[in-house]
């Protein structure tokens, strides 16, 4: 499919007659614009017709679809990854910040300039950026389709429900943690002021409360502590016993999801006319009548609502990449008192991190690099192409960008 723009940049309804398109290249009458999707630009006045395209979109926390259809023909499908480490970055910049405060260098604690995080409308960080990402991906299928109107599935969970089936009215303004200070003391009731490790045979009578999982990954709700006595805690954080506790369940995803559903959805009312929403059980009983596979583009093929259109056989797999990393030095001193730097350089060799390149008729991308001139190749996928490939035998396809784009057909096969 050759995605077209009109002579002042409009999207035009895309192709499938490659002759056409390659003569039009020749003989100057176009441009190439982006590789992938392949897009190119009329340089001659022509008449915009379209046609109505409806763009399904299956909102997640993890994947989002994206299937644009006439009542003919779907014209443009897509899954994309959505990036996950936020939590983890501001974890360690926060730790980061605290050594250069208090390590490093005493500077006094300062608590009352922490105003973001009170002004209405804020957001978590990590919540924002997976918002931010949808309506990034909604936008770039704007730039090379005439979408005629949206139609997004969003879900919400009843995280309460979850945990309690049987809760009901007034039970849920009453949270586990009614009539307790806080959390702690909330633990160590629910644990009855005994170590779960051993169970009161260390005859300590000190008690702590030990995360399960660190409190960068698993947080500090209640689910993610457990009491233990001081001597098993300190044992524990030693080495010299391994707790045998149940992990805890997390319901960050669902939780999103329960965040972003309407701003995405007022968003998108506020930038394009013709918006509405679906709801889960329809598109699932719309894939089970026509024996469809369940997957996120099929599910946003589902959500357009043209369920006789003939479907796309390549789909575009998209994941968001961090492109720069701004710790220069590593945390620890070496011998010597010096630190050695985080990142290789920017640039090797001509090549960036994530950079798309061709090697030996492959097309995929740099995700370590040396020095040397060696760089580390893989597809979105994660599966490796090559581990140590000379620079010599690449070729430069496109740019780092901050949405990593490969073209796949209907069977997984990169094209």
């Amino acid at each position: 499919m050759v995605y077209v723009l009109s002579k002042n940049g409009n999207p035009l309804m895309p192709t499938n007659r490659h002759g056409k398109v390659k003569h039009l290249l020749k003989d100057g009458k176009a441009k190439v614009v982006r590789r992938t999707p392949f897009t190119i630009q009329l340089l001659y006045d022509s008449p915009e017709y379209t046609q109505v395209i409806t763009l399904g979109v299956d909102a997640g926390s993890k994947v989002v679809g994206l299937s644009a259809t006439t009542k003919k023909k779907e014209l443009f499908v897509s899954e994309i990854t959505l990036r996950d480490d936020i939590p983890e970055l501001l974890s360690t910049r926060r730790q980061n910040r605290r050594a250069r405060r208090n390590r490093l260098r005493y500077r006094m604690a300062r608590f009352l300039n922490r105003t973001a995080s009170k002004k209405e409308g804020w957001l978590a960080p990590s919540v924002k950026r997976k918002i931010d990402s949808h309506l990034k991906v909604i936008e770039n299928v704007h730039r090379i389709l005439p979408i005629s109107r949206i139609v997004i599935e969003t879900a919400s969970f009843d995280i309460q429900k979850i945990r309690n089936p049987e809760i009901s009215g007034t039970e849920y303004q009453q949270g586990e943690q009614l009539g307790f200070w806080n959390t702690r003391e909330y633990v160590l009731w629910r644990d009855n002021h005994e170590c779960q490790h051993c169970h009161g045979k260390s005859k300590d009578i000190i008690l702590n409360v030990h995360h399960k999982e660190s409190r960068k990954t698993g947080g500090d709700s209640p689910g993610n502590l457990v009491t233990l006595c001081e001597t098993c805690h300190k044992s524990h954080h030693a080495g010299g016993i391994q707790l045998k506790l149940t992990p805890n369940k997390s319901y960050r995803h669902a939780s999103f999801m329960g965040i972003m559903r309407w701003y995405v959805y007022s968003s998108l009312q506020e930038l394009y006319p013709e918006v509405s929403m679906t709801y889960g059980y329809i598109t699932k009983n719309n894939r089970i009548r026509n024996n469809i596979e369940k997957t996120h583009s099929a599910d946003a093929y589902c959500i357009s609502g043209n369920l006789n259109a003939i479907r796309n056989d390549e789909i575009y797999n998209q994941a968001f990449k961090r492109k720069h990393n701004r710790q220069i030095h590593k945390s620890n001193f070496l011998k010597g008192g010096k630190k050695k730097l985080n990142q290789s350089a920017y640039e090797v060799k001509g090549f960036r991190l994530f950079d798309h390149v061709r090697y030996k008729d492959e097309d995929c991308f740099i995700f370590g690099r040396r020095t040397s001139g060696y760089f580390d190749l893989r597809k979105l996928d994660g599966s490796i192409i090559h581990r140590s490939a000379n620079f010599k035998e690449i070729k430069l396809l496109k740019r780092q960008n901050t949405i990593l784009i490969e073209r796949k057909g209907c069977n997984g096969v990169l094209l």
